[in-house]
């Protein structure tokens, strides 16, 4: 395992609102690399230190200044670029938006967790659309070499898979779709570096690992997770015995999703779906759900508009291809954090592929039963991967933002006017 050294990252202090909003949260950019390795990153304290670090592709960046790195995985991937002398230089990573040219990296997205309960955060990669997901254990105090690698699943399709608890038993499962069922992973707890195993929730049907949008969250408030999809969602019954077949319930949420959130938006204890409308496109809602006669409605709500016109803030973005809720302002709500992944399909593809790479939060507000999302921009020069994370990284009271993408790295360290 080779440590890095990495230059001096650049701290710039952003903090940018909507014409109206004000706030008194702010945050400071740190890019810990300009290589691009990963379209997702996380956090954890992998050497036990005290200390929150992040991971994002091959790399761990060790806390608090995340200017020395470790290679917990092969980092081998490089790309070739001709300056603008004519001569060809090989850089390390993929190329991104250091190159001209399109390509993908080998880690769509990470997740962090003790697997083998050994007290050592390890490391989940979920590699390209199709192929594996494989957790690496943190060999601890050694901490010599590459981390073991154990395959969890071998085909893990979709473009938006999760990582939660489905059963209920407070430990997390595999959210995905899988040679063409939709369905999670469950480890063996007793033996996690065993195979998991892929339970399916559906009938087989056109899912494929280009599939967009995938959830978790109580819809019925029965007190079990079901699973949501861009069409619907899969109502889990009241025993899991024998593999059954979970119901559906058709609602066209989005053509083309990323991560589908579940939270009560506004405050009637309904749980309602945030989600975006099209990955590659525009468009960002919540479902306001309703109940009648024990039937599940929803009604929508435009954040975003679903064209290149701005909404009623004046903003707009496409390719919202990850998103997360979380409580930035410490109001007791849950908000958004997305923005627009860089590059989905190269400099020429999508809807306005060369605009600003944006990051933003939006605030939640409630006012007289009624709830409106607040945007304010964090940045304008990084956006978003097919993931993003937020977490007490540098503050354990306070919400930072990860994001690995083509861009690079990047910590977004939150703060706070008193």
């Amino acid at each position: 395992m080779r440590n890095l050294l990495l230059l001096p990252a650049g701290v710039l202090l952003i903090g940018f609102v909507a014409e109206g909003a004000q706030s008194r949260h702010y945050f400071e950019k740190t890019k810990l690399t300009n290589e691009f390795w990963s379209e997702g990153a996380h956090y954890g304290d992998f050497n036990r230190d005290g200390k929150v670090d992040v991971v994002s592709g091959p790399f761990w960046y060790e806390a608090p200044e995340f200017k020395v790195r470790h290679e917990f995985r092969p980092a081998e991937a490089s790309f070739k670029r001709k300056n603008v002398d004519g001569d060809e230089e090989t850089l390390p990573g993929y190329e991104g938006a250091m190159g001209t040219n399109n390509a993908y990296s080998d880690n769509f997205l990470t997740f962090t967790w003790d697997f083998n309960n050994d007290g050592w955060i390890d490391i989940m990669v979920y590699g390209w659309p199709g192929k594996e997901a494989i957790w690496y254990q943190n060999p601890g105090n050694t901490r010599k070499g590459h981390w073991e690698g154990h395959v969890a699943i071998k085909v893990l399709d979709n473009e938006s898979p999760g990582f939660g608890d489905v059963t209920g038993d407070g430990k997390p499962e595999i959210l995905c779709c899988s040679e063409g069922y939709l369905g999670y992973g469950e480890a063996d707890w007793n033996n996690p570096a065993a195979p998991w195993k892929f339970r399916a929730v559906t009938p087989k049907g056109a899912y494929e690992r280009y599939t967009h949008g995938l959830g978790i969250g109580d819809i019925n408030g029965d007190g079990r997770v079901d699973i949501l999809e861009k069409d619907g969602w899969w109502e889990q019954p009241k025993s899991l015995e024998g593999a059954p077949i979970w119901k559906k319930h058709p609602v066209a949420f989005a053509p083309s999703a990323a991560q589908i959130l579940v939270y009560d938006v506004n405050g009637d204890k309904l749980n309602d779906v945030i989600t975006a409308v099209d990955a590659h496109g525009y468009g960002l809602v919540w479902h306001e759900q309703s109940q009648k006669e024990q039937q599940v409605l929803f009604r929508e709500h435009v954040i975003l508009n679903k064209d290149a016109t701005k909404n009623t803030d004046g903003i707009q973005f496409s390719q919202v291809h990850a998103l997360y809720l979380v409580d930035i302002d410490e109001d007791g709500l849950q908000d958004v954090v997305t923005g627009k992944r860089f590059w989905a399909h190269g400099p020429n593809g999508d809807p306005e592929p060369n605009a600003p790479a944006v990051l933003y939060w939006f605030q939640l507000r409630r006012e007289r039963g009624a709830a409106r999302f607040v945007p304010h921009l964090i940045d304008d020069d990084s956006g978003v991967g097919t993931q993003v994370i937020a977490g007490p990284i540098t503050d354990p009271k306070l919400h930072d933002i990860v994001v690995g993408n083509k861009k690079g790295t990047f910590l977004f360290k939150h703060r706070r006017h008193d």
